[in-house]
């Protein structure tokens, strides 16, 4: 038998070396549920660093990994075409019956804690400029629990507000349909499931065309987005150009007959649609020059999108009564026709209509299928998450995976209850992010920044604030689809995730490397 003290050996009951001590109690349930992802290890795996060669668990096939194809006004595009239109072409047929003119007050209190957030995520995006969005920012700051259940928020949100987009397309499509050849799409084909309906056809359709433009390839795709989003902001300046004609003072008042609760809910349920700046940071792995191009296209994109926001609400209330908003199909081009009293007008914005859906619903999906790459590259989902096509660099499985998800969704679910249930996923979002920029400033002070919060720590304590207030405004429903979506994350978690995550298993690979061998006589 080999000498006590000899290297391989010791004695029978003598405790493990200190080191392997260490790493057992590194893995406890605590401090795995608490464990952070190195902002270096993000970085280097955006680039294709340091990833075994042909290991398909890392980057799809061989090392392969995003590329970066992406600028600046093409970044842009992409914040304001999943913001501008994500609610605006008919969450205002939801938002009004809420809060009445008010509901302008509700733009302006969604659009600052927009504004509070963007600034945050202009920060996190520049410091770690990788796909993932929150989910990543969480994994870098918060730990492997939270980053997780972010993940399926956003999930959440990216996948029911791709949805609900959807299903307001098929209202622009049936009005342009009427407007142009005197035809509709068959009830029954048109809408969620109830005493008259069957399926939202449009919407599948839809989801359909954009899963396959995302499978062709990124470049091709956002500069199809940038070129619908400049007919997105000429069809809503034409909205507000003829909407102002008809604006009547008198529709004002009273101005908040709902009181300022009614405005509580309105902001709440209408604060899905700043979900574009979030999209902009999804691609971190795909722009040039990502320090500087990611916050600038996030303040950009928040920039415009205000504007719009506020403009587009107070001449829609100014141009017809509130009371009238209530379940009004395809609103705006209705206010049109209305005012002008012909076809074309409402026509037009019915095109328009149909055309920016298109490319909101192409940034949304995009969005949420960078977020299921990134969790399959953690391994905290099974590794074909993280697969990439070796022609498109696109992850083609991912797609699919998605655009069933959502077709489903937009086919059979109604859209009030699409719209909360986004808000909810976007507002817990928010919040981690903000979070994130107080962790990251205390932990990581000299990493590079290519923007910094201004008046910080105020502003990301007062996004936070914000956040919570929008989200106690939420219905009692959308909790309770929360709860549900918060329920499969942690089954799902503590089924498969905590197992199978990347720094598991560098812990166990770190245990095995530090148990020494058993030697025998």
């Amino acid at each position: 038998m080999t000498p006590h003290g000899a290297s391989g050996d010791r004695p029978l009951g003598h405790p493990p070396p200190p080191r392997r001590t260490a790493v057992l109690a590194s893995n406890s349930l605590g401090a795995r549920l608490l464990r952070r992802k190195p902002v270096s290890s993000l970085i280097a795996e955006s680039e294709g660093h340091g990833l075994p060669a042909g290991a398909p668990e890392e980057g799809g096939r061989s090392g392969i990994h995003l590329r970066r194809t992406i600028g600046l006004w093409q970044l842009s595009s992409i914040g304001i075409g999943a913001t501008i239109g994500t609610g605006i072409f008919f969450v205002l047929s939801t938002a009004v019956p809420s809060a009445g003119p008010a509901v302008i007050l509700s733009f302006v209190i969604a659009a600052v804690t927009a504004g509070l957030t963007a600034l945050c995520y202009a920060e996190m995006a520049s410091a770690i400029p990788v796909s993932g969005s929150s989910y990543s920012y969480a994994y870098a700051t918060l730990g492997e629990g939270v980053a997780f259940g972010v993940g399926i928020c956003l999930l959440m949100e990216y996948g029911v507000s791709a949805s609900a987009i959807a299903v307001s397309w098929a209202e622009y499509l049936n009005k342009f349909l009427d407007l142009a050849f005197g035809v509709t799409i068959p009830e029954q084909l048109s809408g969620a499931p109830d005493s008259t309906h069957w399926f939202n056809l449009p919407a599948l359709l839809l989801v359909a065309m954009v899963c396959f433009l995302l499978i062709r390839g990124v470049s091709e795709s956002v500069k199809v987005n940038a070129a619908m989003v400049g007919i997105k902001i000429l069809i809503l300046i034409l909205f507000v150009g003829v909407a102002l004609t008809g604006f009547h003072s008198g529709n004002l008042t009273p101005f908040m007959p709902l009181g300022i609760g009614g405005v509580q809910v309105a902001a709440s349920s209408i604060f899905f649609s700043f979900i574009g700046l979030d999209a902009v940071s999804t691609a971190g792995e795909e722009v040039k020059n990502p320090r500087r191009t990611l916050p600038l296209a996030i303040i950009i994109s928040l920039v415009v999108v205000t504007l719009l926001y506020i403009l587009v609400a107070l001449a829609g209330i100014g141009a017809q009564p509130w009371e009238k908003f209530d379940g009004q199909e395809a609103g705006l081009a209705q206010i049109l026709q209305d005012i002008t009293g012909q076809s074309w007008p409402a026509m037009v914005f019915a095109v328009g209509a149909i055309i920016s859906i298109f490319s909101i619903t192409l940034v949304v999906i995009y969005g949420q299928t960078r977020i299921l790459y990134s969790m399959g590259r953690d391994g905290m989902l099974p590794k074909r998450f993280a697969q990439l096509s070796p022609r498109t660099g696109t992850p083609v499985w991912n797609t699919l995976v998605v655009g069933l998800g959502v077709g489903a969704l937009a086919a059979f679910i109604p859209l009030n209850i699409l719209a909360d249930i986004t808000s909810l996923g976007t507002l817990i979002a928010f919040s981690v992010v903000s979070i994130g920029v107080i962790i990251l400033r205390r932990t990581q002070p000299d990493l590079p920044r290519g923007f910094r919060v201004p008046g910080y720590p105020v502003v990301p304590l007062l996004s936070v604030a914000f956040c919570i207030y929008l989200i106690t405004g939420l219905h009692a429903d959308t909790f309770r689809a929360g709860g549900i979506a918060i329920a499969v994350a942690v089954v799902v978690y503590f089924g498969y995730s905590i197992k199978h995550s990347k720094l598991e298993q560098s812990a166990r690979q770190a245990v095995t490397a530090d148990t020494p061998a058993d030697t025998n006589s």
